[in-house]
């Protein structure tokens, strides 16, 4: 969805965004989205596209473009609110750029460095719900509302996944669509609609139904097949590959609700970043013409993207299907977005307002092998975290209520420490205490997740939270806590509590997607940016 920014807010937008959304969603090592490369034979240039991650279903027909145009191809798959801080950066490693949504071009372009910007498809946000779930609550009868949804919330009748707004195009324009809808505007939002006290109690309360967050709206649709919930907000081509997906294993598919009062439209707009190389320019044009071609289009159809806003080719069709709810004969009508300082302050109410509060526990290695520069970018990633001036430039303030925990360990768990609550002095006092830990010893970080899981269980209800548990270690678990130990006491919790971990020095890979796989999380890379994964990992809660 495009939006107009006039000059003077172009100016708001180069200081103020750049100083607030700086997000690193994805940027924790780079490939933990799965970049791809492909290179022909004959090639005389290559085209280095930021693409946001949704665009990975297309691998496929980039493989083919690549071999049709002649041109490599090499993506980068990142967050589009990271793709808008490429751009107000100048986006030198890059030459072209693919967010989901124009509105980050329109942001992060204060240089004007990018041109030929084109839309390659079109999907709508959209809820994909339980089928059966969707008939219960009436929804698969007639339009749907934000309210209806709400109604379902408050009444504890559903739940869903969503993308944080402040880390994903998907999260960002459901989440404005919600308050849009629940504002009663006719046009755009204002800063004074977002202070009425009936807004912010409604958009609390939506928020409290999201049971688990994500920083990409990829991995959430992989999350939400890897597990057992209601619902979840995404592009509606990735409610058509999970239905895909369900179908495949004969399980239920989701039902595609589209509120029809704050329904947001993800436009895919392909742009080239100019550099001055003329060569360069001529390639990019060339992959461009291919994947806005007939043929291109076609194919891009059949992933579940739509090419217009009204209705899909006849071949397409069962793509789009009907009984999952979907509706192409219906004219798309997004919202009006709002201004570029009206979006900066709703997303700022969303960090440390609205969003349901995260419970974070952090189980930090501090064994022999991190003493020195090791300990000390570990010291210097949380301080990005916990100090909340330094948090603020990323949009990852702790909201209202938020907990913080750490547990220290080698061999062993060394220490517990906890914030009194979220002011910034409580989470200056955490970092002290972290900023003055020794290192020593060996390494078991079973330990230390079994420790974070135990005061989990114990001390909190955790349906009121985002909760997780950050695993951070450089090297091999070897201490007298196994896997086999972990596994039996988490699945007796009965808890969906995920365990993020951040790979760092020399961490055994094996042990940390291990404890992904359990408890239906993901692994951060921190060897090449320990500072970027763990910014990363906390736009996941």
């Amino acid at each position: 969805m495009s939006i107009i920014v006039s000059k003077w807010k172009k100016i708001i937008i180069s200081v103020a965004l750049l100083a607030c959304i700086a997000l690193t969603a994805c940027s924790g090592g780079g490939a933990e989205e799965g970049d791809g490369s492909y290179t022909v034979a004959g090639a005389t240039e290559t085209i280095r596209i930021l693409s946001g991650s949704e665009n990975q279903e297309l691998e496929h027909i980039l493989k083919e473009c690549a071999e049709e145009t002649r041109v490599n191809l090499e993506i980068t798959y990142q967050g589009s609110v990271d793709i808008m801080r490429e751009l107000q950066q100048g986006a030198q490693e890059y030459d072209a750029v693919w967010p989901a949504s124009s509105l980050w071009i329109s942001m992060g372009d204060t240089g004007h460095i990018t041109k030929h910007s084109q839309s390659v498809s079109l999907t709508p946000v959209v809820f994909g719900i339980r089928k059966s779930l969707a008939e219960e609550l009436g929804f698969t009868s007639g339009d749907v509302s934000v309210q209806d949804i709400l109604a379902a919330i408050q009444d504890k009748s559903m739940t869903f996944c969503m993308t944080s707004a402040t880390q994903s195009n998907s999260g960002a324009s459901a989440y404005i669509g919600f308050l849009y809808a629940l504002s009663g505007k006719q046009g755009a939002l204002t800063a004074e609609d977002l202070e009425q006290d009936a807004l912010k109690n409604e958009i609390r309360e939506l928020l409290s139904g999201i049971d688990r967050s994500s920083g990409s709206s990829d991995w959430l649709k992989d999350m939400f097949l890897n597990g057992d919930y209601d619902a979840m907000v995404n592009y509606e081509c990735l409610i058509i590959s999970a239905n895909q997906e369900l179908e495949k294993r004969g399980e239920e598919p989701l039902y595609v609700v589209y509120p029809y009062d704050g329904l947001s439209i993800a436009d895919s707009p392909l742009a080239y970043v100019d550099h001055g190389s003329a060569a360069k320019e001529e390639a990019f044009l060339a992959v461009q013409e291919y994947l806005l071609s007939d043929e291109a289009q076609e194919k891009i159809q059949r992933t579940g993207r739509r090419t217009g806003y009204e209705g899909v080719s006849e071949s397409n069709s069962d793509i789009f299907r009907s009984d999952w709810g979907i509706d192409t004969q219906k004219v798309l009508s997004p919202i009006t977005m709002p201004s570029a300082e009206v979006l900066l302050e709703a997303l700022n109410l969303y960090q440390t307002e609205f969003k349901k509060p995260s419970l974070n526990i952090y189980c930090l290695d501090y064994s022999g092998s991190m003493a020195g520069e090791g300990r000390d970018q570990l010291v210097e990633a949380m301080g990005q975290i916990l100090i909340q001036e330094n948090a603020r430039q990323n949009l990852l303030q702790a909201t209202e209520g938020e907990v913080n925990i750490v547990i220290t360990f080698s061999d062993t768990v060394s220490h517990v420490y906890e914030a009194a609550d979220a002011s910034p002095e409580s989470l200056q006092s955490l970092y002290d205490q972290i900023r003055e830990e020794e290192c020593g010893g060996g390494t078991d970080m079973y330990a230390a997740a079994e420790e974070g899981l135990r005061i989990l269980k114990e001390n909190y209800d955790i349906s009121g939270y985002s909760p997780a548990i950050i695993m951070m270690t450089d090297g091999q678990s070897n201490g007298g806590g196994t896997y086999t130990d972990f596994e039996a006491v988490y699945r007796e919790a009965g808890l969906d509590i995920p365990i993020f971990s951040i790979m760092f020095g020399d961490a055994e890979e094996v042990q940390l997607q291990g404890l992904a796989q359990l408890t239906n999380a993901r692994v951060f890379d921190g060897r090449e940016d320990l500072i970027g994964a763990f910014r990363s990992v906390k736009g996941y809660n």
